[in-house]
């Protein structure tokens, strides 16, 4: 651009000697200082014009940091479990314990098909008592023909009952034959002792009646 300037300056100068005078009116003395500071001026000019035909750069508006929210304190280490109720656990207040057999003790013998009633003695010994409805049930063995029995009424805590099942000896075996019975709710909780009836089928026998012994008396013979 400086250089520019200066080409300009020179043809005008070389204009103003074409058109006549004298050389010596027409040869002017340049200042050199004069040449360069209209050099400056005029490039700073042009520099001006540029920037104004320059298009404007329209900025964007700063944008402002939305504040920021400080983050929930948390408390140091894990959070502590949640602690769930714990439920003791619970032993069923009802129980039953055998006192003594009544009939058929065991090992009796019987014969085979032979009907008999076994008859156990049992105290409730817990600490609430027999509901009415409660089942007297065959739980393992040969039920021999027994029978559920459903107790008719209550039975208070520490009072002492019979139990009576009629069984059947059976008649397709023959020795020890075992039966076990048990107490339970109405609903087949059981509970208590397990009991049980011990029978020798093919064991009873009849035992053979001795016949008396004829003995001979000798006579004394009498005399006259």
């Amino acid at each position: 651009m400086k250089q520019k300037l200066i080409t300009i300056l020179s043809a005008g100068i070389f204009l103003l000697t074409a058109c006549g005078g004298s050389e010596a009116e027409l040869t002017p003395t340049l200042d050199p200082n004069l040449i360069q500071t209209q050099a400056v001026e005029t490039f700073s000019a042009a520099l001006t014009q540029t920037a104004l035909a320059a298009p404007t750069i329209q900025l964007f508006p700063t944008l402002t940091a939305s504040p920021t929210f400080a983050p929930f304190a948390t408390s140091a280490g894990t959070l502590p479990p949640v602690s769930q109720p714990t439920l003791a656990p619970t032993k069923s207040c009802y129980s039953m314990a055998f006192v003594s057999d009544v009939t058929i003790p065991d090992n009796t013998p019987v014969t085979p098909g032979q009907v008999f009633t076994k008859t156990w003695k049992v105290v409730n010994n817990g600490s609430c008592a027999w509901d009415a409805g409660f089942k007297f049930a065959f739980v393992g063995g040969d039920a021999m023909n027994g029978v559920t029995y459903t107790l008719p009424s209550a039975v208070a805590v520490n009072a002492t009952i019979d139990l009576s099942i009629t069984m059947t000896a059976p008649t397709n075996k023959t020795g020890k034959v075992q039966s076990n019975w048990r107490m339970s709710t109405a609903g087949g909780q059981f509970f208590g002792n397990e009991v049980y009836v011990i029978v020798t089928v093919g064991g009873a026998t009849a035992t053979p009646t001795a016949k008396p012994t004829a003995t001979n008396t000798p006579k004394t013979p009498s005399y006259p």
